[in-house]
């Protein structure tokens, strides 16, 4: 079924997610539901970097608008032939860069896809009847329990100083009027209020539980979330905490608030009500506004849709960023204007729609939420006060900013300002900073334990390896659903540390990650690789095929143990986003002989699948007849069992890609010398020169290597 009929037949709550999806201007729903089957079958990730293609597919969008305003004509819809007239209006602007509308469109199509998986996950766990408090932990279990007692007791509370209190003033107007001394109740008048601190000292005691460990460990969980960990980051059930013990406060400080008003006009000497009912209110003033303060977060930290991750922003285009007050009360839907402004570091105007309310329309599950979709960044070019707070030189991307929230809790006189942050953003103005600025969120967000620390990067500290080995799986794990396993980090260890028993005790410095080696840097090097997985290699990854991350002395060591034709796949340690494969000879004495062939980029994978390089692969060695040498997977996999469900129906010289490989990727041996040869006809080839990849010795280094046949183009 096609993707967008699925999500269109997904529960309400999803289909919500797919409408607050599509309330950005980028990519208008009326569009994605008109031309979702063309939508879907294009190449987006292709024109996200061939300027040539994503004018091909700009151009066909526009021709396919033209048939649907054709076809709103024919059908009189008035409507929406206007809208569909104004939507190819809107897309002109991406003429002069009609990659920027692939990555744009290609973005949808990832966001929709997460919405798909989180539905059937949430299937998967209804199927398997997993009940949610099966999986809460004991602390979890004990502060519902906790809750529950302190409703329950606040409300009995109150009902009995009620009773008392009128029992009170009904014997104090008999005194009055017959002047008798009755036994003065106010013993259990001052045991109920001493009941009632009590009480208050239970509520501080979970507000403490609520702020100081749950708040503080979901907010660290979304600081990891947002670089890639697979981590919880709902906030459904701390809602639910948060208001229940708002809606007790708020309970107790109304009654506090009457009886004060009551003792005022009825008292009595002695009166433990007059006594210690400011005592009470000042104490439960202080608790309320404590909890309301903390409740108020952001749930959606900024992104932009073209972004490589969410906190890196880039000035003069859109970003998204959502808050959300943990406490519902349902009488102040859209009464509670939240604005949005910047710190004073840089110097930055906030464009757009800046004040909105907080509602319950705009969260999927009622939560009082206020989404800014349309907001922009604008940097001053003009006025004082330099760089800001300090004097200390950081680069752009290690400059870091926070935006702010404000809104103010009004509700039967009870008032109090709340104030929300996002976590520390990069602001860069050019995309080529966009690799750089995503380092340093990595960064922070592996090592701060203080979520408003913009110095950080003024005295970075280093990360231990067990926390780099976890963020590097994470990126991985984030793009393709597949992390990195043991074998794999180890390799990485090893190029960083050089070979050790045990990594756990070294530590990789912030220059040694982005710094060192400028413009190759590791996390150039390593992102190079992420990149190629994410938009070439996903499905082979995903399935376990690639080894990826292995030394070429490994490799060597791992391949002479198999049989002739055994061959592996992995990242280039020299080519920025290369990949190679090497595999298993037996010479005329026996030996076993590894070849590895020169790395492919996103140069070759963008022409061809690299499924179909590894099913067309051939050599001629000597005067013998051509030969693919890749036979089995390492350990032991056949090739076509582990390939073959991602071949091309056609093979051989019907393949739709044997021109392409016939004009740079055949391999031809002379001798005992591998090396680069045109197969095709003298006329055919006439002009054509060989110019081989850069680090092809280099990649191969006391091994036999093979050379690719540049494309004359």
């Amino acid at each position: 079924m096609a993707q967008w009929d699925r999500l269109r037949q997904l529960p309400s709550a999803y289909r919500q997610q797919l409408h607050e999806l599509y309330d950005r201007d980028a990519l208008p729903m009326d569009v994605r539901h008109y031309l979702a089957p063309w939508i879907e079958k294009q190449e987006w990730q292709r024109a996200a970097r061939d300027d040539a293609f994503a004018m091909v597919l700009f151009q066909v969008l526009l021709e396919n608008l033209d048939i649907q305003h054709s076809r709103f004509v024919q059908e009189e819809s008035f409507l929406l032939q206007h809208n569909i007239r104004r939507y190819k209006q809107n897309f002109q602007r991406y003429v002069d860069d009609p990659c920027a509308l692939a990555t744009t469109i290609l973005w949808f199509l990832e966001k929709e896809k997460e919405i798909l998986e989180s539905a059937e996950l949430a299937e998967k766990v209804q199927l398997l009847q997993v009940e949610p408090e099966a999986m809460e932990t004991s602390s979890q279990q004990d502060l519902e329990r906790k809750l529950a007692g302190l409703r329950n007791e606040v409300q009995v509370k109150i009902m009995l100083l009620c009773v008392i209190i009128y029992i009170i003033i009904i014997i104090i107007i008999i005194i009055h009027f017959i002047y008798r001394r009755l036994s003065d109740p106010q013993g259990h008048l001052t045991s109920t209020l001493s009941g009632l601190n009590n009480i208050l000292d239970r509520t501080q005691d979970i507000i403490d539980v609520l702020v100081k460990k749950e708040l503080v460990e979901w907010q660290r969980r979304q600081q990891k979330a947002c670089i890639g960990a697979p981590d919880n980051v709902c906030l459904d059930q701390l809602e639910k905490w948060f208001s229940c013990v708002a809606v007790c406060l708020f309970q107790v400080w109304e009654f506090l608030t009457k009886l004060e008003e009551l003792v005022g006009k009825v008292s009595y000497e002695n009166d433990p009500v007059k006594a210690q009912n400011p005592t009470l209110q000042k104490r439960v003033d202080t608790l309320l506004r404590d909890l309301l303060k903390s409740s108020f977060v952001v749930e959606t930290q900024p992104s932009m849709p073209q972004g490589k991750g969410s906190l890196v922003l880039r000035t003069n285009v859109q970003f998204s960023v959502k808050a959300r007050l943990l406490v519902k009360f349902p009488e102040l839907n859209h009464s509670m204007k939240v604005d949005v402004s910047m710190d004073k570091y840089r110097r930055f105007n906030v464009l757009g729609t800046k004040i909105k309310a907080l509602n319950m329309a705009e969260s999927t599950n009622g939560g009082m939420v206020a989404d800014f979709r349309h907001l922009t960044l604008k940097e001053q070019k003009s006025g004082g006060g330099g760089k800001g707070v300090s004097d200390i030189s950081l680069s752009v991307t290690e400059e870091l900013h926070i935006i702010y929230f404000n809104t103010v809790f009004e509700l039967k006189g009870f008032s109090v300002e709340l104030q929300a942050s996002t976590l520390p953003v990069v602001i860069i103005s050019n995309s080529s900073q966009q690799q750089s600025a995503w380092a340093s969120v990595l960064w922070f967000n592996m090592l701060s334990q203080d979520p408003k620390d913009v110095m950080f990067f003024a005295n970075t500290p280093a990360a231990t390896w067990p926390q780099f080995g976890e963020m590097l799986s994470w990126q991985f794990l984030s793009a393709t659903k597949r992390g990195l396993d043991g074998t794999q980090l180890e390799m990485i260890a090893n190029k960083l540390f050089g070979k050790k028993p045990n990594y756990d005790s070294c530590t990789v410095p912030w220059s040694k990650f982005t710094k060192e080696n400028t413009p190759d840097t590791f996390w150039v090097w390593f992102d190079g690789i992420l990149m190629m997985v994410k938009t070439y290699l996903e499905d082979l990854w995903r399935d376990g095929l690639i080894m990826g991350f292995v030394t070429k002395g490994k490799e060597k060591s791992l391949l002479k143990k198999k049989k002739r034709g055994t061959f592996l796949l992995r990242f280039s340690e020299s080519v920025i986003g290369g990949i190679t494969f090497s595999w298993v000879e037996i010479t005329v004495t026996g030996e076993p002989d590894v070849k590895t062939v020169q790395p492919f980029t996103k140069v070759d994978l963008s022409q061809i699948p690299f499924h179909e390089i590894i099913r067309n692969f051939q050599i001629l060695e000597a005067e013998n007849v051509p030969e693919n040498p890749l036979l089995y997977l390492y350990p032991d996999t056949p090739k076509n069992e582990a390939f073959g469900k991602y071949y091309t129906e056609k093979s051989g010289e019907d393949s739709p890609y044997i021109k392409y490989i016939k004009t740079k990727l055949v391999f031809v041996s002379k001798e005992n010398t591998l090396e680069a040869r045109s197969p095709m006809p003298s006329d055919m080839a006439q002009g054509e020169g060989l110019e081989p990849m850069n680090g092809l010795c280099g990649e191969a280094a006391g091994e036999s290597c093979l050379s690719l046949l540049s494309n004359p183009a």
